[in-house]
């Protein structure tokens, strides 16, 4: 469920959000080894602040172009990255009978973040007419 090219139209603006990480589930928590959850409840963390972001610039998830994706290796699946689970957060704002537009991606394994808990860390670009 990603576009394979997007077409921004001449004159339209373009907005490009750096990249974000999951905020921890317990503000109090942030060093232990599951203060920020799997990829999936990381993703669904970044996602929603994403559309926070937007909705601030007036504008929606549908804006978003394209998406680039970095992704850990996740301890728990013997160090691969779990694109699955962000595929599942991916799928309940991309795509969607309220949302169907679909961004194009691209997703990386890289060797870590910030944190050694974030397990994925996702930036965005968007674009909307004038």
């Amino acid at each position: 469920m990603i576009a394979s090219a997007a077409v921004v139209p001449p004159g339209s603006t373009l907005y490009f959000l750096s990249g974000a990480t999951g905020a921890p589930i317990d503000p109090k928590d942030t060093e232990s080894p599951g203060a920020f959850g799997d990829t999936e409840a990381q993703a669904m963390s970044i996602f929603t602040r994403m559309k926070a972001q937007l909705a601030e610039m007036g504008l929606t998830m549908g804006d978003v172009v394209k998406l680039t994706v970095f992704l850990v290796g996740d301890p728990k699946l013997g160090g691969k990255m779990d694109r699955d689970g962000m595929t599942r957060a991916y799928k309940k704002f991309f795509g969607t009978a309220d949302q169907p537009n679909l961004p194009t991606r691209s997703a990386f394994q890289i060797a870590g973040l910030a944190r050694p808990q974030q397990l994925i860390e996702i930036e965005a670009i968007a674009a909307r007419g004038n």
